[in-house]
């Protein structure tokens, strides 16, 4: 996919992070265009993750910046339960509360968080069921639900909160393999409507499919940022050829 220039939702400037004085990321620089999707390829332990994490106010930074919309997000001041309703975020685990139903879980943070009306929150929960193909399951609990249909909710639960921008850490790595497509499918509908998209994965065919632009990380580094095409099919760097090398690229 092309992107034409567009507006800078979201820029990292010079992100520096540290676990007990060990640098886990160093001195990461992106700019995230709205409407863009961003693919986070690397080895296992590079920082993609922790990336996300700390995109999310999930852990804390040692250095840099982070600018939502041009406004830092670094600080005391900064009220990380309202950014986290701008930058919404699914998980590996799905974390649906277990006694509540599949729409009581979806309406909790629009009705307790955003203060938003029940019945508006409805109508859109309900239109977000029927695209993902949900809507029959709206009143069951997680018990009865499968991994991928799981996921799903935890996705539609997230952009019911009206989100500028979607995190998406490893959503199908808790997955059997046959329940991968349905959530996969989910993401791809919401890149061809526009959403502002980083997605952490390992399904290399559908970082190809929906990717705008690839960030290959190693060792808490951007290696290399590509366009799809030329990243898997003309990586620059001998660290990226071998990552690809492991997937039979």
């Amino acid at each position: 996919m092309s992107v034409e220039k567009k507006e800078v939702v979201l820029e990292i400037k010079a992100l520096h992070k540290e676990y007990v004085g060990k640098p886990v990321l160093n001195e990461i620089n992106l700019q995230v265009q709205r409407g863009e999707v961003i693919v986070v390829l690397g080895p296992s332990g590079c920082g993609k993750s922790t990336l996300l994490r700390c995109l999310n106010g999930l852990e804390p930074i040692q250095g840099g910046d982070i600018l939502l919309s041009g406004q830092s997000l670094i600080g005391k001041n900064v009220d990380w339960k309202k950014i986290r309703q701008q930058i919404g975020m699914v998980f590996q685990n799905y974390d649906l509360f277990p006694h509540m139903t599949v729409l009581e879980n979806i309406l909790l943070g629009p009705t307790k968080v955003q203060n938003r009306g029940r019945s508006q929150v409805l109508e859109q929960a309900k239109v977000l069921l029927e695209r993902v193909g949900l809507y029959d399951r709206i009143n069951v609990f997680p018990r009865e639900l499968s991994g991928g249909q799981k996921q799903r909710i935890a996705i539609v639960r997230a952009l019911c909160m009206n989100p500028e921008i979607m995190l998406f850490d490893e959503v199908t790595a808790s997955l059997d393999p046959e329940m991968v497509r349905e959530v996969l499918d989910v993401m791809l509908g919401l890149a061809k409507q526009g959403m502002t998209m980083i997605i952490v994965t390992h399904e290399m065919g559908f970082a190809q499919a929906v990717a705008d632009r690839i960030v290959f990380m190693d060792s808490g580094d951007i290696c290399e940022i590509a366009g799809p095409q030329e990243f898997f099919n003309n990586p620059r760097t001998d660290r990226a050829r071998r990552f690809l090398n492991i997937f039979q690229y």
